[in-house]
This record gives structure tokens, sequence and C-alpha cells, in this order.
């Protein structure tokens, strides 16, 4: 082998990796914790918080936030992405249930629940930098489209409705719902909108 020969590039990484090793263990501590931190704080107060907010309730500086998400969006993104994968999973879960009409519905007032008690998910839905993202987007909406045939096949909801408009109705019911505030009865446009839903059979 020539004398001059440099090392393979991925020894040379290995060693840079076990060289740092310490240092991302605390960066990955210092980056759950302002996930953590933020959850709370957008779940809360919504996307507009100021960054600063979310630091101090994480305990650390607001450098260290930029150095794990450049941007508020970014990290907003992070936590919207696994409030958003969550309900995919609800949905998912619930594909392959006896009854597919109730699943439908249960799915609709859970998301809707969701929403309501989760500012910073509820924003998000609705947001137009939550529509860019494609991938999340189109998967919230297959996974809603999925229960929505079931239930359609079954009776249970109307034909003439797809999982856009589905997705119109759930961010519908969270904008009336927060705007009704403690007035009126709970939940009562919820409950408006799944029997306008309704097929046939689940009437």
């Amino acid at each position: 082998m020539p004398a001059n020969k440099t090392p393979p590039p991925e020894r040379d990484e290995l060693q840079r990796e076990a060289g740092s090793r310490p240092l991302r263990a605390d960066a990955r501590r210092n980056r759950a914790r302002i996930l953590e931190a933020a959850v709370e704080v957008f779940a809360s107060e919504g996307l507009e918080v100021p960054i600063d907010v979310v630091a101090r309730r994480a305990g650390v500086g607001a450098g260290t936030v930029y150095r794990h998400f450049p941007t508020k969006e970014s990290l907003a993104l992070a936590i919207v992405r696994d409030r958003v994968e969550r309900l995919i999973e609800g949905a998912r879960s619930l594909a392959a249930a006896d009854d597919p009409g109730a699943a439908f519905f249960g799915f609709f007032s859970s998301a809707v629940e969701a929403g309501l008690a989760n500012k910073a998910l509820g924003d998000a839905i609705a947001a137009a930098g939550f529509d860019r993202e494609a991938v999340v987007e189109n998967e919230l909406l297959g996974a809603i489209g999925k229960l929505l045939r079931r239930a359609q096949r079954a009776g249970a909801v109307r034909g003439d409705v797809d999982a856009a408009d589905v997705k119109a109705l759930l961010l519908g019911c969270l904008s009336m719902e927060r705007c009704r505030g403690e007035g009126g009865a709970p939940r009562r446009l919820v409950a408006v909108v799944c029997d306008g839903l309704r097929g046939r059979q689940g009437r």
C-alpha cells in the first residue's frame, strides 16, 4: 500500500463519530427536552408563541433551540408531524373495524377533540404551510379516505363526499367549536355535521 494513501472515508467518519459521542448524547437530550417543551407550549398557546418561551420551558438557551431547529417553523413542523402522524395511525388502526360507520364517525369526533385539545395541531392542519408537506398531507388524506370508503360501502356515510371534503368539515368544526368557546352545547356542531354525513343505513 502506498505510504501516502489516505484512510478510507468511511473509516474517517467512524473515528469522528467515536470522538463526538458524548456531545451527540447531550445534543439528543437537549433536542428531546426542546420537543417536549414545544409540545406543551404550542398545544396551549398555538404556533405564534415566541421561540424564547420554548427555550425557557426547556431550560436551554435560544441558541440551543436554533442549533437543532433553524427556524420556529421547523420546530413547529417537527411537533405537528408527530401529532398528525398520530392521527394517521389512529385512522389506520380503525381501517379493519367490524363496524365501518362507527369507525369513521369515531375517528371524525376524536380528530376534532384532538385539534381542540392541541391548538398547534388544529392550526397546523389548517395552515397553508402544512398543506405543502405533501407526504404527510397525502398520508392523512389517504388514511381518512380508506375509512370513508369502507363506511360508504356499508351505507353508513353518504356517497357524494371524499376525503378532502371530510378534512374541510374537520377544519370547520374546529373553527366553529373554538369560536363558540364555553357557550352553547359542547360538541353540538360535531353532532350536526356527523348527522349530515350519514348515509341511508346510518340514519
